[in-house]
């Protein structure tokens, strides 16, 4: 489990089915098989050398995130796992992307704040609500506005300057995942049966 608060970026090494990703922060304390949160997937770190992790992606990851768009001196945005003793000061995010989005739109709003608009596959639309809370690329945000399939968030400068948000540009893809108490209360939901009167 993971919380959207982003640890540090990493720095691609190396793309495809077997990532590299250099991060000496992340990797220190790490062991092999820790999961880390890459983009918003959680992955299964392996080789932990020279300040460096490798991970697998499997073909349905390469086809359902924004990692195999991913090449050589990319930054991603990384999350070690939640320890139980540790505060939940994002929201409860599993790693488990829902879709890719496409940035519609960044706008400056003065003194390091922007507004980011993204663009969501149609089978998200359902889960976003104003003021609720979504993952962009790993990063735990508050929806600040829905207009059908355009979600708008506001950056902080923050934020701004400690994710990749800030090395993206309109058209770049990125990994979605909404709020999985929403999933699970509209699975519950669609399992009762109303009596007829």
């Amino acid at each position: 489990m993971f919380t959207g608060l982003i640890e540090g970026l990493g720095e691609v090494l190396q793309s495809g089915a077997r990532m590299r990703v250099r991060a000496p922060e992340i990797v220190e304390g790490a062991r092999e098989g820790d999961s880390i949160c890459v983009n918003g997937v959680c992955l299964t770190a392996l080789e932990l050398t020279d300040g460096a992790f490798s991970a697998d992606l499997a073909p349905e990851t390469l086809r359902r995130t924004n990692l195999g768009d991913l090449k050589a001196g990319d930054a991603v945005n990384l999350e070690r796992s939640l320890l139980p003793t540790a505060r939940l000061g994002g929201h409860i995010l599993q790693g488990h992307v829902d879709g890719v989005g496409f940035i519609v739109a960044l706008r400056n709003l003065g003194e390091g704040n922007w507004w980011l608009t993204i663009e969501v596959p149609e089978e998200l639309e359902r889960y976003l609500v104003f003021k609720g809370s979504i993952a962009i690329d790993g990063i735990s945000l508050t929806v600040a506005s829905v207009e059908g399939r355009r979600v708008g968030v506001t950056i902080i400068p923050h934020t701004w300057t400690h994710t990749n948000l800030g090395r993206q540009a309109v058209g770049a893809r990125v990994n979605l995942e909404t709020d999985v108490i929403a999933k699970y209360v509209e699975k519950m939901l669609g399992n009762i049966v109303i009596p007829k009167l």
